[in-house]
């Protein structure tokens, strides 16, 4: 059933988003009244080239052949990447991008809307949003970031928009740059990069961009149209050939990442930049733009009212454009700090840079070009043949054989702290699965710091010989593998129910009293903790050094420190959870007092040749928490006290956090503290795929990948991972038993999905 409602249409915005979705409506009804009023005039436009994605034009072709016949014969296709990085030139090949003119695209548009009897009113502001929304069935507001549509409603569209930290301007050279090229220089200013791309056999677009600070500094803020592009011609002549730039109302600004909670009201529905932002780093404006337009278009048709149409607008579009803002953001933010990668090896350097946004990997570059992913691992210290996360890494006086971490896991199995039977299977088949390390869950220190009445402790001589009947195990049946404790105190995310009866939720019954830095509760009806004395304090210091004796008796090769996740030693360290008005509270380094007083009082007793790490919360999700300078600063204190790496890990400090999830969200953290500070990390947070792992390691943002969940799916997913790449080497070694199972089972194929609308000729 389609939506015969929609019979007068008003399309606010005559970019190519807007036009594209004006001559889609109008090409599935005819008898339509579509009008587009666009503010300039047919010939203006801004920018210069524009790149789209082959599903993007897969998805055009199908649904309209004439505008896809007309941008085939204009489009400028190439697949090199260069990167530029002090005086080194690397290429990586097999990327295939199509541009044209943005004016030309415009062009084709017109004349496609003029063809199909789109009404075009150019320098025409659009009517008021609530008139046009009167006297029209449905607005399609397609008026870009600065959309007034979005504006006029936005108590309902409740926009929220975030400038950010460079300063960045469009240009244009009289010559078709041979690939999409990437320049850094390095001025007396500070950083400044170079973003360029052919789109026609006689122009490139040049996008210069650097942080605020170095635009200032450089005198940019000074100059004028015409002396921008000249001093930018300058800086990047080598790129240029010593050519000069073009300019077109080409004006510095900063970059706006707008997102939108609703994208419709009534008969009015926000569209391309109106709706969303992402970065230009990813080319992916336009491309968002007119897929917003293929499925609005689809959406009208299948749905049997407006409302509903433009629901499912929206549902199926906003997943797509949140992963698409995500990878914009870490493209964004990698160029931001761009500075801090200055110091790899050129082709680290460029890998790290082509693999930014985490839409390109590791396996998908090797696909793409496989001389310069496998140069790129030989320069790591990968052997032949060897993926990254199957190289070892040292810590102290331990090997591991590969860069997978079973992170840990609580498992709320325990009675009275006492691992079992669960513990040792669990745990037990984790190392027969692969892993150059597997991690406890938190085991505490004392009866009143389990989180559970389920959680395993450390604190009496029969649970250190039941840790020792689990270690003994992994050491003897799957050598080569390392097992870690991790210490830790529940503080006042203590006396709570297991896990799958209510997420820390109170007990109902068999309460212990809860000790933290303050008097905060985790949650409005949380017990009430009470703030620990200068003598209990000692305690506690005493109660984690006897504990991590223990651990080294029960032969772990590994303890780490738990200060992450809100517990006792994270509450310390939160702004947020810690109030104290003594030596213990305030300023970081008052906070950060009692965590490195714990952590010197376990590393005088842990064996010297064992290494010691720590978990961290780099941000607390929430305003006034810690930030991810602190983070920093903590990761430098602990370093200074001897930590052998930082693993790093966000949030659960505060019950009203706000986390960014998504795909190895928590990854970026882990960079920061292994540049700013030098000291090796543990990644965690969503890594799911082998190919993430790689791409991680190879590009130097982790030494280490922490993964939780995949190993409850797949407590052998090492193993896995290495036969699904043919690796068959020393890092990983299949238990003798299970040798028959070595090789990949087959699978079927499935069909590929259907074009999102198909409308033939």
């Amino acid at each position: 059933m389609s939506t015969s409602g929609a019979r007068t249409i008003a399309v606010v915005g005559g970019g190519p988003g807007g036009l594209y979705a004006a001559a889609l409506l109008k090409r599935l009804r005819p008898d339509r009244e579509v009008t587009v009023w666009e503010r300039n005039a047919p010939d203006d436009t801004f920018g210069f080239g524009v790149v789209l994605s082959d599903e993007t034009l897969g998805g055009i072709e199908h649904a309209d052949p004439a505008v896809y016949a007309a941008l085939q014969r204009h489009f400028t296709r190439w697949d090199d990447i260069d990167i530029v990085h002090r005086g080194t030139r690397h290429t990586s090949t097999g990327h295939g991008f199509a541009a044209l003119g943005r004016r030309r695209l415009l062009e084709i548009l017109h004349e496609r809307c003029h063809e199909l009897g789109v009404g075009l009113r150019f320098s025409t502001e659009a009517p008021d949003p609530a008139g046009l929304a009167k006297s029209h069935d449905l607005v399609v507001a397609a008026d870009g970031v600065n959309s007034t549509t979005r504006e006029a409603y936005a108590q309902v569209f409740r926009p929220r928009v975030t400038a950010h930290r460079c300063r960045y301007v469009w240009l244009a050279a009289d010559f078709a740059l041979d690939a999409f090229r990437f320049e850094i220089v390095e001025t007396e200013h500070g950083v400044m990069q170079l973003h360029g791309y052919p789109y026609a056999a006689d122009a490139s677009t040049v996008i210069v961009e650097m942080r605020e600070e170095v635009w200032r500094a450089a005198g940019f803020e000074e100059c004028d149209e015409r002396e921008s592009a000249d001093r930018c011609a300058k800086i990047f002549a080598d790129a240029l050939g010593g050519r000069p730039l073009r300019s077109n109302k080409s004006a510095w600004t900063t970059f706006r990442t707008v997102v939108n909670e609703r994208w419709s009201h009534g008969n009015v529905v926000l569209l391309g930049d109106a709706a969303h932002t992402a970065h230009f780093s990813i080319g992916s404006g336009t491309k968002l733009a007119v897929e917003d337009a293929l499925a609005l278009a689809a959406c009208l048709e299948e749905q049997p009212s407006l409302g509903r149409a433009l629901a499912a607008y929206e549902e199926e579009r906003r997943p797509v454009v949140a992963s698409t803002q995500r990878a914009a953001r870490a493209s964004l933010e990698w160029f931001e700090n761009l500075g801090r990668y200055l110091h790899q090896p050129p082709r680290q350097f460029a890998f790290n840079l082509l693999t930014r946004s985490r839409r390109v990997t590791h396996d998908n570059l090797r696909l793409r070009d496989t001389h310069f992913t496998e140069a790129a691992e030989r320069e790591f210290g990968c052997p032949p043949g060897t993926p990254p996360m199957f190289t070892p890494f040292r810590l102290r006086g331990l090997t591991l054989r590969n860069r997978v971490v079973v992170s840990p896991m609580d498992m709320y199995s325990a009675t009275d702290g006492l691992p079992g039977d669960f513990h040792l299977v669990h745990l037990g088949a984790r190392a027969l699965g692969g892993a150059g390390l597997v991690m406890t869950e938190m085991v505490c220190v004392s009866p009143e710091g389990r989180i559970t009445p389920g959680c395993t402790g450390i604190y009496t001589g029969r649970q250190t010989e039941a840790w020792r009947r689990i270690t003994d195990f992994v050491h003897a049946q799957a050598p080569g593998t390392a097992i870690g404790v991790q210490l830790g105190h529940s503080g006042r995310k203590g006396s709570t129910k297991l896990m799958w009866e209510g997420i820390d939720e109170p007990l109902d019954e068999g309460n212990w009293p809860l000790v933290a830095a303050s008097r905060i509760p985790y949650r409005p009806h949380s017990q009430t903790p009470r703030e620990l004395s200068r003598a209990q304090l000692t305690d506690l210091r005493q109660q984690f050094a006897s504990a991590a004796w223990r651990a080294a008796r029960a032969g772990f090769d590994l303890l780490e420190l738990h200060c992450a996740h809100g517990y006792l030693l994270s509450g310390f360290l939160s702004p947020l959870a810690n109030r104290r008005t003594d030596a213990y509270g305030g300023s970081l380094d008052r906070r950060l007092r009692f965590p490195l007083e714990v952590f010197d009082a376990v590393r005088a007793v842990w064996p010297e040749e064992r290494p010691l790490t720590v978990r961290i919360s780099a941000t607390d999700w929430a305003e006034g928490g810690t930030t991810p300078e602190d983070a920093v600063g903590i990761a430098r204190a602990f370093a200074a006290h001897g930590a052998d790496a930082i693993d790093v890990s966000t949030g659960q400090v505060v019950a009203d956090e706000r986390p960014e999830y998504g795909r190895s969200y928590q990854t970026p953290f882990a960079d920061l503290i292994r540049h700013e500070v030098g000291v090796p990390v543990i990644a965690v947070g969503a890594i799911s795929s082998w190919d993430d792992v790689n791409s991680l390691i190879l590009a130097g943002r982790t030494d280490l990948c922490a993964l939780a969940r995949p190993h409850l799916y797949d407590p052998h997913w090492t193993l896995h991972a290495a036969a699904e790449q043919g690796y068959e080497g020393p890092a990983v070694g299949w238990p003798a038993p299970y040798r028959a199972g070595s090789r990949r089972p087959q699978t079927g194929r499935g069909d590929a999905p259907k074009p999102r609308l198909a409308l033939g000729t």
